[in-house]
């Protein structure tokens, strides 16, 4: 007898063909999918079967591009972020511990299921930290508990080295400063431990912050300034190097300049095992690299450096470039809602170009599906509800939605009016995580207390109380301004 048996909506396959099926099924054993079309000639019975009641099926969201450690400093900071980043990561490197990580993740893990995205990329804080192992490790374990898939993302932070650190064993703090070895030895412990972790469902991908560090890491370089260095070279050196040995794929940062240089480097981390996340300012012949290259772009739309340059996706599509849509989730100011981000992507570039035409609603959840699936290699497995492929299903929009009435154009209304709040059921790996809205395999109300005390914790521990209060010019005015000291340890 099939296993699972989802029914009662619209199929929106995501499959070579494109197929939407109204009134459909989809039947699952094993952990896989064993039929995919119209209800009425697919299985009849199943050991459980859950209702779309008039919604749409879909496969699971895929969100190429977030950070773990994020979800318990929403807002920290916000209102000044030229200074956001700095604050986040001293608390990243000086005040966490296991038990901070592990309380993010299941926290992030239970957002994201709740809003349908089941792959997730997680880059483990704000520059990524990997020389206490430890923390990633925390994260993935709470992914795997949450029974979702995750990209752990890990990898050397930018220069200088060694980088000062904090490390915490039972509640004692240690000075613990690294090399940049030191940080490509934990990084390569992560691989260790968890890469193929949960049956396949946690994977690792080796993450430098930078893929040239000695740029700027909040946008573009101009041609000026932009130099291949010793320490960039060695660094896509080892990062090759690495990923080669370890079998495992290559996310970073990139920007405007950034890729040209890349391109001049005989180690440069472009190419299809590559995902570069914002690529904002990029110049024409850049755009033709990353191309060319094979390599895949992660464009998040309210992510910060969206207000210095733009990422031409547009012409990254144009040129045969694969473009994921991400949330660079959730902080300072964004959320793991993927959907609010197909939206605010096509507002972008069609208010650029003044052309209406572009960035089709198709093509925005192929972005966020298959395409999102492809740049983290995993678009033979996920993406799409096809015979074979693992069984990653949501279901939308079933019961009273007066927003997404009438259910006609079922794309349309999942790309022009859902919310991650409109996902009913949740299924991974055949597996079902959440039915009627309502998690099964976690407890999330124990998860959310926990991640208040936590939060409440670190907020104390690192002295964040300062950056929580509104500016001069919060309320009744156009802008606002700091015209205290807070921030003035990291003014230089």
């Amino acid at each position: 007898m099939t296993d699972l048996l989802i029914r009662g909506g619209t199929v929106v396959t995501m499959d070579q063909d494109r197929r939407i099926i109204p009134d459909a099924s989809v039947a699952v054993s094993d952990g896989r999918i064993t039929y995919v079309g119209p209800a009425a000639t697919g299985p009849q019975d199943a050991s459980r079967v859950l209702e779309a009641d008039g919604g749409i099926i879909l496969p699971g969201l895929v969100d190429a591009h977030g950070h773990g450690g994020h979800g318990l400093l929403k807002t920290v900071a916000s209102d000044t972020p030229s200074f956001w980043g700095k604050v986040v990561t001293r608390t990243y490197y000086h005040h966490t511990d296991t038990d901070f990580w592990s309380a993010e993740g299941q926290l992030s893990a239970l957002e994201r299921l709740m809003f349908g995205v089941t792959t997730g990329l997680c880059v483990i804080a704000s520059e990524p930290r990997s020389d206490d192992p430890a923390l990633a490790g925390a994260h993935a374990a709470s992914y795997a508990e949450a029974g979702l898939r995750e990209i752990v993302a890990t990898g050397p932070c930018n220069p200088p080295y060694p980088r000062p650190a904090t490390q915490w064993r039972d509640g004692i703090p240690h000075d613990a400063p690294f090399t940049f070895e030191d940080a490509m030895t934990g990084a390569e412990q992560v691989i260790r431990d968890w890469h193929g972790g949960a049956n396949d469902r946690i994977r690792v991908m080796l993450t430098p912050f930078l893929i040239v560090p000695s740029c700027d890491s909040s946008g573009p370089t101009p041609a000026d300034k932009a130099r291949l260095t010793d320490h960039d070279l060695m660094q896509s050196r080892r990062i090759r190097e690495s990923a080669r040995e370890h079998g495992v794929r290559i996310h970073s940062d990139a920007f405007g300049g950034m890729v040209r240089l890349a391109s001049r480097d005989p180690n440069g981390l472009l190419g299809p095992d590559v995902l570069v996340q914002h690529c904002t300012g990029l110049g024409i012949d850049e755009v033709r690299i990353i191309a060319d290259t094979g390599t895949s772009v992660g464009h998040a739309p309210l992510a910060g450096s969206m207000g210095r340059a733009r990422c031409p996706v547009v012409e990254l599509i144009e040129a045969g470039a694969n473009v994921a849509i991400t949330t660079d989730g959730t902080s300072p100011r964004t959320s793991f809602d993927l959907l609010p981000n197909l939206r605010v992507a096509m507002r972008l570039q069609q208010n650029h170009f003044q052309d209406s035409s572009v960035m089709p609603t198709g093509k925005l959840l192929e972005m966020a599906t298959i395409d999102a699936a492809k740049a983290l290699g995993m678009d033979s497995d996920i993406g799409s509800l096809e015979v074979g492929k693992k069984a990653d299903v949501i279901t939308l929009g079933g019961g009273l939605r007066p927003h997404l009435t009438p259910m006609y154009m079922a794309v349309h209304r999942v790309v022009h009016q859902a919310a991650g709040q409109d996902v009913d059921h949740v299924v991974v790996d055949g597996r079902v995580l959440m039915e009627n809205r309502c998690p099964e395999v976690v407890d999330a109300r124990a998860i959310q207390a926990r991640a208040e005390r936590e939060s409440e914790r670190i907020v104390e521990r690192a002295g964040l109380a300062p950056f929580m209060e509104p500016p001069e010019g919060f309320w009744s005015a156009s802008s606002s301004r700091i015209s205290d000291d807070r921030f003035a340890e990291f003014s230089s």
